[in-house]
């Protein structure tokens, strides 16, 4: 019981012994005595007098900022961030790094491990003040032994079978969780618009690969197996192409992800399409992402329109999405919405001309709060939701 007094009051900010009353079935003496302890193990502070009713202004209880503090690491393909959060999930420092052909699981542990005794180090505070570190990791993976499993398209070898936590633990000798990334991406970005009290949310995000997680009556949507990336070969047309040489023909990920941009450039740029070789100054095979990033940010017709097919595509996978789950808010990040506005655009405006029920029904779409910094912050805030107090 405790620990959901402390789980209300966080997600509120500032609330009073009445309001409390109100929302559990306690008695008045049994819930005095239970925010006294948690005043007297620092858990809780008393932040001042509320208005009064009539008779005296009552206490107001909120969270104790500085009882303890907690990282969230996010591990993708492109790359990593190190986040530094105190209770309330306040970010105190973070730190982004590129994830090369270089950065290994060891790698990225020794990484991880430097940065943190930097950051403690800088804010002057000792690691037995640091209460876990939370990890948003690409899937699939097996959360309960916190191992990421096989996934694909890592730059670096040795991504299979990564007892991600357990190294973690060993190199800093702090407690780590692992959660997927899209679920952490998604926490986080509820935890922002807690005061809206949102129940229902889509997030999605489109890079390397597709990703996805459901929130239902406020709760992550766990599926048997932590497959965050099978949107991805979700049929979108039948007699399609197929991405690699695994997964669906017609897969959504086949014409939207970062994979599907470079693979149809690299085609085009063998047939004498479009302007991507002059640009970047590379051969066909050597046309990458960063190639068309570089295209768009000198105004590319080929490259803006490369974005725009891709981003009809992805407004039928949305839709799709939506009419199974009906959500109030659609999230929707990574590096294909950040790169170009109207990918962002023409996706909504696909996804709301299939959405059905439309207009009765219309979803709230969105680039989050967060944004960059949402699977780091969802990861660091799994991991405060976790203890028990």
């Amino acid at each position: 019981m405790k620990q959901m007094i402390y789980d209300h009051i966080a997600d509120r900010g500032t609330v009073s012994k009445a309001e409390l009353l109100a929302a559990y079935s306690l008695t008045s003496s049994t819930l005095t005595r239970l925010l006294d302890e948690s005043v007297a193990e620092g858990l809780l502070i008393v932040s001042g007098l509320g208005p009064s009713s009539g008779g005296r202004r009552p206490l107001l209880y909120e969270i104790n900022n500085d009882y303890g503090y907690f990282f969230g690491l996010e591990l993708s393909r492109r790359y990593s961030a190190l986040g530094f959060f105190d209770m309330n999930m306040n970010p105190k420092s973070f730190t982004r790094w590129r994830m090369d052909e270089t950065m290994t699981p060891e790698q990225l542990v020794r990484h991880a491990a430097t940065n943190i005794r930097s950051i403690l180090n800088d804010h002057r505070l000792d690691a037995r003040q640091v209460l876990g570190i939370g990890v948003g990791a690409v899937g699939p993976l097996d959360r309960t032994s916190g191992t990421i499993l096989k996934p694909l398209n890592f730059p670096a070898r040795g991504w299979s079978d990564v007892p991600i936590c357990a190294m973690l633990t060993e190199k800093t000798s702090l407690p780590a969780m692992l959660e997927n990334g899209a679920n952490a991406a998604l926490i986080g970005e509820q935890w922002s618009l807690r005061g809206m009290n949102v129940q229902h949310m889509l997030y999605v995000h489109a890079g390397v690969g597709l990703r996805s997680a459901m929130m239902s009556h406020g709760q992550i949507v766990h599926g048997s197996v932590d497959m965050e990336g099978s949107i991805g070969q979700m049929v979108i047309q039948t007699d399609g192409i197929r991405l690699q040489d695994y997964g669906n023909y017609g897969a959504l990920e086949a014409y939207v992800s970062v994979q599907a941009l470079e693979k149809k450039a690299r085609s085009d740029a063998k047939l004498g399409r479009g302007d991507l070789m002059r640009i970047g100054h590379v051969t066909e095979d050597a046309i990458s992402y960063d190639t068309l990033l570089q295209a768009l940010g000198q105004g590319s017709d080929y490259a803006e329109e490369l974005f725009i097919q891709a981003a009809h595509y992805f407004g039928i996978g949305l839709a799709n999405l939506i009419n199974m789950f009906h959500p109030e808010k659609i999230i929707i990040g990574g590096a294909l919405i950040s790169a170009f506005e109207p990918f962002y655009q023409t996706a909504i405006r696909i996804a709301r001309k299939n959405t059905y029920y439309d207009p009765v029904y219309q979803p709230d779409f969105s680039k989050g709060e967060l944004r960059e910094d949402a699977v780091a912050t969802g990861a660091a805030l799994a991991m405060r939701k976790a203890l028990t107090f």
